[in-house]
Parts: structure tokens; sequence; C-alpha cells
């Protein structure tokens, strides 16, 4: 009678063990559209014509032009549209274009000058911004198929910043699937290729951002960055980023219609800022957008010391370092690097290279729960239990790649202690130097690389990335030398300091102590104009 009793339950059992095989495989594939993406294609009709030399002005030099009537918002607007129409087509850069309000926002904006009317900083300079911020009337998709036709009626508070500075925004830039991944492709729109090389990519997140910045079709684009999505791509487009000390910008706006703001999870290690092709463009805009907002309520307060020259270069201290832990750059990053450290010496400028004494593994490890904790804090318990039992050998893979199981507020406040530590520890550094420099990630920018599977909506790569005569991990060769300061919460400056030598630029990132961001910002701007990096990329 007991076997009998058994054997029923022994199959009932297995058969439900294989029915959750097949869930969580059907799960953990993701539900992929089936539609195929639909990257941008210049309308018919237009003027396909480069818009040089208007496109190619920073953002501070097309403000003043048009203060000394050199030019007309409206010519501004118009010549980067077109500049879109002929170039965009190939880059897949930006996604959404608002050509009629924008002219029609341009031409209001001259006829204000005419009026003798300022209506900010960047009267009548055109602007793209990334596409999870919210711009009213506008489409924000968030990269998310069921969001492709998602139209805002609000504007985020950069946005909303910005605008009232007298910025036009003419579009929306590309981002990867709600921006969780180091390249920029997804199933709304397709993939955004870098202008330096069109067979490679312009990074992610802010990949489509840096890409429109560096083929000339926007001065400046506002991007996100929680594991190098703003740093990662201005590195591999040649362009300039700021990452603010983390809670300087609202995040009000970012990823709407997607997260439920009564329960916001996302607290920690995401920044707001610029792309632009100038440290001076990057500092103008960061005075528009910093502070509070009375939206955000964990934005602080910015203090902006009073005007000065910036720093005597021989009066700066800067600390540098080639290598964090057994991670090593290519050949290419480190004598870039090189040239650019030998450059600030004969310049004046203190400048050691030190490792610093940093347990870098640990801040991987913490940058990797972080993101696990804040990213996938709703997912059902069984969806994690088979993740965390059927991932670990993928985990193995990068430090970066943590999950914090089983997830209780116990573990949380485990994970977000062993931050402050990391963060004194880093501080305590910082006490030191002015300014650290570093690779902002260990290999220029890659050729374009499809997930070798994707996993409850996120790409999983499996292949290695080749660093010089190293196999490195996908997500180590990415991102191990830029999530470190999502960790800290540091400001940094991307600028470019050198290329490969298949001609792709190379950039630095330039490290400041938290909440000294204007002292960073004038720091960065005196060490590119002795580094004199920046170039632009041939046919554009």
């Amino acid at each position: 009678m007991k076997r009998t009793q058994v054997k029923p339950f022994r199959d009932f059992f297995k058969h439900v063990t294989v029915l959750a095989g097949i869930i969580f495989f059907l799960i953990a594939t993701g539900c992929q559209t089936t539609a195929p993406p639909k990257p941008y294609q210049a309308p018919p009709d237009v003027t396909r014509e480069s818009g040089r030399p208007y496109v190619f002005y920073t953002a501070v030099e097309m403000a003043e032009a048009i203060r000394k009537g050199e030019v007309t918002s409206e010519t501004l607007v118009r010549a980067h549209l077109n500049h879109i129409y002929l170039h965009n087509p190939d880059l897949n850069a930006i996604v959404t274009v608002d050509a009629d309000n924008a002219i029609r926002q341009a031409a209001e904006a001259d006829k204000a000058f005419s009026r003798g009317e300022i209506l900010g900083p960047l009267h009548g300079v055109p602007i793209t911004i990334k596409d999870h911020f919210a711009v009213r009337n506008m489409r924000t998709t968030n990269a998310h198929p069921d969001m492709k036709e998602q139209v805002t009626l609000f504007d985020a508070t950069v946005v909303e910043r910005l605008k009232n500075a007298g910025a036009i925004v003419i579009g929306k830039t590309n981002l990867p699937y709600l921006a969780m991944d180091l390249q920029t492709r997804n199933d709304v729109f397709g993939r955004t290729s870098n202008p330096w090389d069109p067979e490679r990519t312009p990074g992610g997140s802010s990949g489509g951002g840096a890409a429109a910045v560096a083929a000339g079709m926007s001065p400046i684009d506002i991007g996100s960055d929680m594991g190098g999505s703003l740093r990662i791509p201005a590195h591999f487009t040649g362009t300039y980023s700021f990452k603010p000390t983390e809670n300087t910008v609202s995040q009000h706006g970012s990823f709407p219609g997607l997260f439920n703001p009564e329960k916001r999870a996302v607290r920690h290690m995401a920044s707001i800022g610029p792309i632009a092709r100038s440290v001076r463009d990057l500092e103008l805009v960061m005075d528009i957008i910093a502070g509070p907002d009375g939206k955000d309520a964990i934005v602080m307060p910015v203090q902006k010391p009073s005007e000065h020259d910036g720093p005597d270069l021989d009066s700066l201290r800067i600390a540098w370092s080639d290598q964090f832990g057994n991670v090593p750059v290519t050949e290419d990053t480190r004598e870039a690097m090189k040239t650019f450290i030998k450059k600030l010496s004969d310049a004046g400028i203190t400048v050691v290279r030190i490792d610093p004494d940093y347990d870098f593994q640990a801040v991987w490890e913490n940058w990797g729960e972080m993101n696990d904790i804040q990213l996938m804090y709703n997912q059902p318990g069984y969806i994690r239990m088979f993740s965390f039992v059927f991932g670990w050998s993928y985990r193995e893979r990068s430090p970066l790649m943590q999950m914090v199981y089983p997830l209780s507020m116990t573990k949380s406040v485990e994970v977000l202690s062993r931050r402050d530590q990391l963060i004194a520890s880093f501080d305590r550094f910082m006490d030191e130097w002015d300014a650290f420099i570093c690779p902002a990630a260990a290999l220029p920018a890659i050729e374009h690389r499809s997930p070798d599977a994707v996993r409850l909506s996120t790409p999983i790569y499996t292949r290695p990335l080749k660093v010089d005569d190293k196999q490195l991990n996908y997500w180590t060769a990415m991102g191990a030398y830029a999530t470190p300061f999502n960790v800290t919460g540091n400001p940094v400056v991307t600028i470019p300091a050198g290329y490969s030598g298949k001609g792709l630029p190379v950039g630095v990132q330039i490290v400041g102590g938290r909440w000294k961001d204007y002292e960073l910002l004038e720091i960065a701007q005196r060490i590119d104009e002795v580094a004199g990096a920046f170039g632009e990329p041939d046919g554009y």
C-alpha cells in the first residue's frame, strides 16, 4: 500500500519539476518582440547636406554667435536637421526627430532676440535628449517594445531646466533596452554605430547621444550613468562627458511609465549628466540642471565656488594609474595615457603614478550587489531562486555579475554598509590629491557584438573580449574601470586623451572629490587645454 502511494507522489513531483523547468526557461529566455526593429530613416523630400561649420561649434560658441547676431537660431536648427538627415540613417543615433516644432521654437527665439530678449544661456541652441527622459509631447520609449508609441505629456526636470535656459530639443537619442548594456541596440530601433568606425559600437547606455555629438548632429546630449553609461560612450567616440556627484541632478521624469514613483528602488549609484564637445559645455549644462527641484527628495544643493580663473597648473597634484586590480588595459591605451601624462608633466603639473590601496575586487562585487538589489528587487521569489541556482557559472565570469540571495532587509543593509566603507576609503585617498586620472575602459571601441543569449530581458555575453593577448569577460573589459566611481559616487569628467593604432579615440577619466564638481570641471578644463587631444571623425 505504501509503495502505491509513494509512486504517484514521485511521478507528480517529477512532472511539477519538469514543468517548472520549462516555465523558467520561457521566462529566462524572455518575451522578445517578433517585429523587426525600425532604425531611423530620414523623411522623403528633405534637405540632406552637411551643416558645417555650425554643427561643430560647441554649445558655448553657438550661444555666443546667436547673442552677437552672427547666426540665427533657425539657421542653427536647420543646419542640424539637414546634418541629421544626411548622416543619421547610417548611424541610427537619433531615434525621434521633432523637426517642425524645433523650427517653430527657433523662429520664436529669433523673434525674442529681435525684441532684445535673451531666453537664457542656451538661447536658441539645439540639443538632444536620451530616450528615457520625458519630453513633453514627444515619444519616450525607454527602448522598451511595449512603450514604443508612448508619448509623454510632461518634461523631466533636466529637460524643463534646459528649455527654460533657451535650449531647443530637436530629438531623442538611442539607448539599449532599459539602459541595461554597454552597447547601444534594442528591439525598437536597432543598433547605433560609432562615427569613427561604423563597424564598432559607440558604447552604452548613452551611446546614441555620444554618437550624435561626435558626428555633429547635436552639441549636447543629456544621458545617465549607473555603470559607465556616460563615460564609456565618451571614451569610445572621442567626446566629453560629466558624471556628477551622486544625487546632484534630479531624476524626476527618468524612465517615465516604467517605474512606480511610490516604490522607488534606484536611489544609489545613478547620475544624470551631459555629453558634449568641450569641458566648458559640460560646465554650462551643469549650471543649468544641478540642484534640488522639489520633486526628487534626495537631490542635494550644489555650492558653486566664486568665479575665478581656475587652478594654476603648477599647483595641481594629480595621481594616476592604468591598472585596476588584475584587469589590464590594451597597449594602445597604455601608450595614449603615457603620452597624455607626459604632456601634463611637461606643463608643470605634478603627476604621480600610484596604484590606490583599494580593494577593487570588493568594489566590483559591491557594484554588482547594489545593482541587483535596486533593479531586481521585485522579481518573484521563484525566479530569483532559479536564477541563483542555475546562474552561478555565468556570475563566476565577472565580479560585476553578483546576486544577493536570499534578498532581505538584513542583506541589503550589509551591502549598503560595505558600500559606505568603500566610499570612506576612497575619500581618504582623494584627500591627498586634486584629481585622479585613469582609463575609462580596458580597450577602445569594440566591434558590434550581439549577446549570446537574452534572459529576463538582460543581455548575456559569454564570449570573452580580447585585450591584447588576454581574454576578459565582456562586462569586466567594458566596465571594470568605470563602475568603481558609481560605487563611491565621485564626480568624473571624461575627456579625449589620444588615439589607438587604428585611429580610435582613447579617453581618460578625471576623478574628483565628492561634492567638488565645479573644482573638478575647472581642473579638467586646464588639463584638456594641455592635452589638446580632441578631434572630429572623418566624413562628418
